[in-house]
């Protein structure tokens, strides 16, 4: 049955996307996935395969094999974006406000699909698999609450995989090493005191400490981290003053740090703050500083990477595999990276302008016939990698 694996998966291939499309339809926010945990239930007990629901959503479910062995983990998450669609196809969200603008459905619809075919190998597994079905991604906090549940006490490897709209669809990208960089926070109050616009001398600016800061803290990237080693810091969110002839006494930055360096993000956490400090001392005012580490940078393990090249150049043709270089984006699945070796792959999923659009934009879209693979991916992993280290 293992040779005929991909005529398995396009038997299901009509379903594959069925699943896909209603999810997209029916996105559901970060730790409010409970029609989608509910949905994922009902075709999971449609195959007989055991599950129990973890907290505040999401669900895990295993596949015992015929024979002894280790387990290995396949996840995919669940949740959407606060994104209204501007698409218009029959699919189109249905929830105001909210999408699934970065592949989250079909992430779900390949899951499933592999699991349905290996429900049918249970004979030819040596081993246990796992089925990781993750909420709260999008928030960079679902994997977290997940592993500190106990989701990966018992596995001895992991896979995941992403939908990836910047590369060609069908294509595999797996690097060893880091992928994705650590994703964190920053907030930056500075106090002064607000006055007329007429008597600057009687206050103390919080619009000018706020726009000097945004400023100066780019000669953190330029002049005082390593040119070899990326670094991206973005103020996303200014808010300073009240009425076009008033002194703002108070403003608010808040931004984020990405890099794939741990020793370069206490650097860079330092300097925002040493920086912070010495604006407002300088003007006259106080300030607030908070920073927080959301997620680590995402490092595949050599050996599962290795494996995932292997089986791409296998099955699917060395054309198949396009390694794309490191990407500044976040992903939680760090967390489990931090826990278990495994590995952390992208599907290319672009075909035309329609499907080219980043992710996270209210036009998102795939190429349908890239699910085929992932699910592929999915089932072949889980298999090589008990496959290597059966029992004997």
């Amino acid at each position: 049955m293992t040779s005929n694996i991909r005529n398995l998966i396009l038997e299901e291939e009509a379903m594959m996307i069925e699943i896909r499309r209603f999810l997209h339809k029916y996105p559901e926010e970060s730790f409010r996935e409970i029609q989608t945990t509910n949905y994922i239930m009902e075709k999971l007990e449609q195959l007989d395969i055991p599950h129990h629901a973890l907290l505040p959503t999401g669900l895990a479910a295993e596949i015992k094999g015929k024979h002894p062995g280790k387990t290995v983990a396949l996840r995919a998450d669940i949740d959407a974006l606060e994104v209204e669609e501007k698409n218009e196809f029959p699919y189109k969200s249905k929830v105001k406000g909210l999408m699934h603008a970065s592949g989250h459905d079909a992430h779900t619809a390949m899951l499933l699909t592999a699991a349905k075919v290996l429900s049918q190998m249970k004979d030819d597994i040596h081993g246990s698999i796992k089925l990781i079905f993750q909420p709260g991604e999008v928030i960079l906090g679902g994997a977290k609450q997940f592993v500190d549940q106990g989701v990966l006490d018992d596995v001895d490897n992991i896979f995941g995989l992403h939908i990836w709209s910047g590369a060609p669809s069908k294509t595999v990208s797996c690097p060893t090493g880091p992928y994705f960089a650590s994703a964190d926070s920053f907030s930056v109050q500075f106090i002064g005191e607000s006055g007329h616009a007429a008597q600057p001398q009687r206050a103390v600016d919080a619009t000018i400490m706020m726009t000097q800061y945004i400023n100066d803290i780019q000669t953190i990237i330029s002049r005082n981290t390593r040119a070899t080693s990326p670094v991206v810091i973005t103020v996303g969110k200014a808010v300073s003053g009240s009425h076009f002839n008033i002194i703002s006494g108070q403003s608010l930055i808040e931004g984020t740090v990405r890099t794939f360096d741990n020793e370069i993000r206490d650097f860079v956490c330092e300097r925002l703050e040493h920086m912070a400090e010495k604006v407002a001392e300088m003007h006259g005012g106080q300030v607030e500083f908070d920073y927080q580490k959301i997620t680590d940078p995402l490092v595949n393990d050599g050996k599962s990477s290795k494996l995932v090249k292997d089986i791409v150049g296998s099955y699917f043709g060395e054309e198949a595999y396009h390694e794309m270089v490191p990407t500044t984006i976040s992903d939680d699945f760090s967390f489990y990276l931090n826990q278990t070796p495994g590995a952390y792959a992208t599907i290319g999923s672009s075909n035309s302008p329609e499907t080219s659009y980043p992710h996270h934009s209210d036009r998102f879209d795939i190429d349908e016939s890239a699910l085929v693979v992932g699910a592929e991916l999915h089932v072949r992993y889980a298999l090589e990698y008990l496959k290597q280290n059966q029992q004997i």
